[in-house]
């Protein structure tokens, strides 16, 4: 499946009711899932809850536009558009002892992007693969933007139902409709801003 045509779903999946999600958002501790390689989700599992569905909301901020800022105390992502707007989407974090903070860019962007966990992930879950090639079963999703000087990426994800929660070893994920719409927004360079909690 192509970014384009996932975006193309995004359109149709936008005019559809969200399923009855409520509980799974209002819970946003620690989840504690496992990565599933192989698993495709299907289209009613990438439905997001509505408060977690991407959407243009009031965002104050010095930042200019085209910045992401990711709030990991919120679960949400934002890329500023200016005029007190940002387009918000519903993310995963990191679990306890993986979240950071910091300012970043973007260094380098792929589709469909192939995975190799590092050596500190495959001793925490010896069972993962040394190397997946890109595709619909790929924990990395449809898309990654990688952020410079770290490990971490923002990325498409196999498991929906961790959007909205801590779960990752330090990345941020998306669904993959909302990978894909990124992925068209933010070009390589883009200033990437990690804070723990929202400024007041």
């Amino acid at each position: 499946m192509t970014l384009a045509s996932l975006l193309a779903l995004a359109v149709v999946a936008a005019g559809t009711p969200a399923l009855a999600q409520a509980g799974r958002f209002a819970s946003v501790e620690t989840m504690t899932i496992d990565d599933q390689p192989g698993y495709e989700p299907g289209a009613d599992e990438e439905r997001l809850p509505p408060a977690l569905q991407r959407q243009m909301v009031f965002f104050r901020t010095t930042e200019a536009p085209g910045t992401i800022i990711v709030v990991t105390s919120e679960r949400f992502l934002y890329v500023v558009q200016g005029n007190n707007r940002a387009m918000r989407y519903g993310i995963g974090v990191g679990r306890d002892g993986f979240q950071w903070q910091g300012l970043k860019s973007i260094v380098r962007k792929a589709e469909w992007p192939d995975w190799t966990p590092p050596p500190e992930m495959i001793a925490r879950q010896p069972y993962l693969p040394r190397f997946m090639a890109g595709g619909p079963g790929n924990p990395m999703g449809a898309a990654a933007l990688y952020i410079g000087g770290t490990v971490y990426r923002i990325h498409g994800t196999n498991q929906p139902q961790t959007i909205g929660h801590a779960v990752s070893s330090g990345c941020f994920r998306l669904v993959n409709t909302d990978v894909a719409d990124l992925y068209t927004r933010i070009p390589v360079g883009t200033k990437v801003v990690v804070r723990q909690a929202p400024e007041l």
